[in-house]
């Protein structure tokens, strides 16, 4: 079996609700979804999400190659681009691939990918992720109801500006899951907004009340010995590293102990995301994949690791133009039988819609940096924030 070429569509996702986090939100709640199809000799199509800019020139490293040496073409991929990095959208285009890859070799095998990769159990345990910060506390009620109707016992806030809110609408959240245990899983996640001062501060006033579960990217990315700094600090887990590219950012997070639970972007691939659970196996450390809901693959490898916690789960829909066999039930995914990870695909449905315009890179949108974000003296500061381009005097 050889790879004989790519395609790519762009459907979107209908939320249903406004999603973003501190950095910013999308009012629409319509957000595109990039989807690439690796065709090979056999008849057998893969489906890869992500990101897809980068494609071009890492289809060399897997061309006229067997789709079924996934993890030797990964590496082939890494190398295509050694010189210029493999970071950002480049990592997410070698996660779509993998993606692909995977989906054909399970195929191949007439196996779903959970199975193929060594899963005994179908089910994999979640947790519920609103992407919230712009739900009203009404809206935000109403949608970890419907999450604890499925059996969900665990949620995850967006927030990190204002105190007071925060924790009324944690406790929104705490109450909502409360109904399915009696200790439930509150996270909160601040999306690298806060110094390690700042989320100090912050932490330990919501923990005169509550007893948060983990604390999500509360730093940058990459700062190390502040994660440590912070873990040392609180009593909640911190957890991040979703938007970490590669084995090598992840060791001075782990060698600093800067992080508790161990997080992955499902957008990086199968790949990626094996690799990242065994390292952080070794530290006996858990591994928790970020965003499924959108790159089903990963739900699949997290059902053959030792050391899977939970996997966010943000909609119980799918993209324009695609179903996924698997369902939500009893706090988790249970995925199906489908060979492969079960996505599929309607081309020509896709082929006739119109988007809807659908974008995640708008600039009120969660994946531009506010330019105060991290210099805010108290956590009240959100009304002193403007946009770009316009003036302040603070």
């Amino acid at each position: 079996m050889k790879v004989t070429g790519y395609r790519v569509l762009h459907t979107f996702r209908e939320w249903g609700r406004p999603i973003g986090d501190v950095n910013g939100h999308i009012a629409s709640g319509i957000t595109e979804e990039a989807i690439v199809l690796v065709d090979t000799d056999a008849g057998i199509t893969g489906v890869g999400t992500g990101h897809v800019g980068d494609l071009a020139r890492l289809f060399p490293a897997i061309d006229g190659e067997d789709p079924r040496a996934v993890t030797a073409l990964y590496d082939r991929m890494l190398a295509r681009v050694f010189k210029a990095g493999h970071a950002g959208a480049t990592f997410g285009s070698i996660g779509a691939f993998d993606m692909a890859l995977w989906d054909i070799k399970a195929k191949a095998a007439g196996e779903p990918l959970w199975r193929l990769l060594g899963g005994r159990d179908r089910f994999v345990t979640g947790y519920a992720s609103g992407l919230d910060i712009a739900l009203s506390d009404d809206e935000l009620a109403v949608f970890y109801a419907q999450m604890a109707d499925l059996g969900f016992s665990s949620g995850k806030l967006k927030g990190g500006r204002d105190l007071d809110v925060d924790r009324r609408r944690l406790h929104i959240l705490r109450d909502a899951m409360g109904r399915n245990s009696r200790r439930p899983g509150v996270m909160f996640d601040a999306n690298e907004s806060w110094s390690v001062k700042q989320a100090v501060r912050y932490v330990s006033e919501l923990e005169r009340d509550l007893d948060l579960t983990w604390v999500e990217e509360p730093l940058r990315r990459w700062d190390a010995e502040g994660h440590a700094r912070l873990t040392r600090s609180i009593r909640a887990a911190v957890a991040t590293g979703e938007n970490l590219t590669g084995l090598e950012q992840f060791r001075p997070l782990l060698d600093a102990g800067g992080v508790d639970v161990v997080q992955v972007g499902c957008t990086w691939g199968v790949t990626h995301f094996l690799r990242v659970a065994m390292l952080a196996h070794g530290r006996d450390l858990p591994i928790s994949p970020v965003g499924v809901t959108a790159n089903q693959a990963v739900a699949h490898a997290a059902a053959s690791v030792p050391n899977h916690l939970t996997a966010e789960v943000q909609d119980l829909g799918s993209p324009f133009g695609v179903s996924i066999d698997q369902e939500f039930a009893d706090g988790g995914i249970i995925l199906g039988d489908t060979p492969g990870h079960g996505v599929s695909v309607d081309e020509a449905l896709i082929a006739g819609s119109d988007h809807r315009g659908a974008s995640w890179l708008v600039g009120a949108g969660p994946h531009v940096r506010p330019s105060r974000a991290g210099l805010r003296l108290v956590p009240e500061g959100d009304r002193h924030d403007r946009p770009e381009g316009t003036q302040s005097r603070d």
